[in-house]
């Protein structure tokens, strides 16, 4: 087994490179079945889906005030737990679950999951993730 300290530039670059490539497949596919959801069951399965695209980085606005005494690039510490929150992809694809196997089956909803799942794709893939508690992207 290899440690990352011996892993070459070059190949850490062609890794970040393809776990980037697959993050915007993923959010190409995600965006793709959000449309298809808005076009199939309405306006309000639509603009769920285009809410929950955006809805993730309105954690920012959780702290707007202490924004300017961040350093560039950084999150006010008090509003890490909600961005994060809003980040994890576990959160979204466990509720796509529930919603595949529960009782209920309500279009919009499953077309909002598809909405979030595609923003976090696509933060992915720009190479935007989680934050450290001091509010600085993780590597």
């Amino acid at each position: 087994m290899t440690s990352t300290t011996n892993v070459t530039p070059s190949l850490r670059t062609a890794t970040t490179m393809a776990r980037r490539a697959a993050w915007l497949a993923g959010a190409l596919f995600w965006t793709a079945f959000a449309v298809l959801e808005g076009v199939n069951h309405g306006w309000l399965a639509g603009a769920l889906a285009l809410l929950f695209l955006i809805l993730p980085d309105l954690t920012f606005l959780v702290a707007l005030d202490d924004a300017p005494r961040m350093a560039k690039g950084q999150l006010a510490p008090r509003a890490v737990p909600y961005y994060n929150a809003a980040h994890r992809a576990l959160v979204p694809l466990t509720l796509l679950v529930v919603y595949a196997v529960g009782p209920f089956a309500w279009p919009p909803a499953f077309a909002a999951l598809c909405g979030w799942l595609a923003h976090i794709s696509y933060d992915r893939a720009f190479g935007y993730g989680l934050r450290t508690k001091e509010g600085f992207q993780r590597d």
